[in-house]
């Protein structure tokens, strides 16, 4: 691995498999790396990135406000296909959250991925293709629909192909914004001090 945290370390952006499908990752405090990866996926400036991180003290020192069952939540899932949005603090740079008073966290379960993450992070790591396509699964087919050469790790095998569950427990309720492999009823079962609106997504 060592040209890819060469160039992580240089503030580039690199290819890296999760348990869901591959994101294209790159320093999440670096302004420039974060930039980089905008440009490459020809991303809206108002679409905000999560932050990969390696572990709840990080989800913790940029949050606020989080709901005392967050650490059963937290080991319950992760590392695995969920991301939690929670409150951000003013740690979250503007050009994370693009202007929005909540920020979104992943930890994924891929060993190679949250090794990196944990040395270099927090790491942005958005689905590796360019925006409005479908979120990338295969290495080659990636690295052939970027302008740039973008190096990573080719690991196929180890993806679902199916993105992550986004949980939302930014407001008193819980709201699910995309449906993934967790569903409500996993969540419930695992911590039933979750509150759902209403209108929640049919299971």
């Amino acid at each position: 691995m060592d040209n890819i945290e060469k160039e992580l370390e240089a503030g580039r952006a690199v290819i890296l498999p999760t348990e869901t499908v591959y994101g294209i990752f790159a320093k999440a405090l670096d302004q420039e790396a974060v930039d980089y990866i905008y440009e490459l996926k020809r991303r809206p400036r108002d679409k905000a990135l999560n932050l990969n991180v390696a572990d709840e003290k990080t989800i913790r020192i940029y949050s606020k406000n989080q709901p005392s069952y967050l650490t059963k939540l937290i080991h319950s899932f992760l590392p695995g296909p969920l991301t939690i949005i929670l409150q951000a603090n003013d740690k979250v740079p503007d050009w994370i959250h693009s202007g929005l008073d909540t920020v979104g966290f992943r930890i994924p379960a891929h060993p190679k991925t949250l090794e990196l993450i944990r040395k270099y992070g927090p790491l942005v790591g958005p689905s590796a293709n360019l925006s409005g396509h479908a979120s990338g699964t295969k290495y080659e087919a990636i690295v052939s629909e970027f302008d740039q050469v973008v190096p990573g790790i080719e690991d196929d095998d180890f993806l679902t192909g199916q993105d992550s569950t986004i949980l939302d427990i930014s407001g008193s309720k819980a709201r699910i914004l995309r449906q993934g492999s967790i569903t409500k009823t996993d969540l419930l079962a695992q911590v039933p001090e979750l509150s759902f609106e209403e209108d929640e997504l049919p299971q």
